[in-house]
């Protein structure tokens, strides 16, 4: 049981990267010139991870209580959906939202 609980963590972290990845492609995707495509490419990942560092992370300096953390996952993953969605991926993004969720019901259960 050990070893699902850690390869539940692990998913975890993978989500975390695939969400910033969607977030960073939506971007490229939406800005008009060069300069919007890396600016949103660059930025809106960098905002996500800048904001669950400082209010979702363990351990952060203003870390939320669990139901705020849990609403914060919820946008964050939510948005991350939402990218692909409006990136045409439309079959990842079930796929991830699929997965999220599976992971967050084992994260609850198992009170990781």
């Amino acid at each position: 049981m050990a070893v699902i609980k850690l390869l539940n963590l692990a998913l975890r972290f993978v989500l975390e990267l695939c969400a910033l990845a969607a977030l960073a492609y939506w971007g490229y995707q939406a800005g008009k010139s060069p300069i919007l495509k890396i600016g949103l490419g660059a930025g809106t990942p960098l905002l996500a991870a800048l904001i669950w560092s400082t209010f979702g992370a363990p351990g952060s300096s203003m870390e939320l209580s669990e139901p705020l953390r849990f609403l914060l996952e919820f946008v964050i993953y939510g948005t991350a959906a939402a990218a692909l969605f409006a990136s045409g991926h439309t079959n990842l993004a079930r796929t991830f939202i699929l997965l999220v969720i599976i992971n967050s019901l084992l994260m609850f259960y198992w009170k990781q």
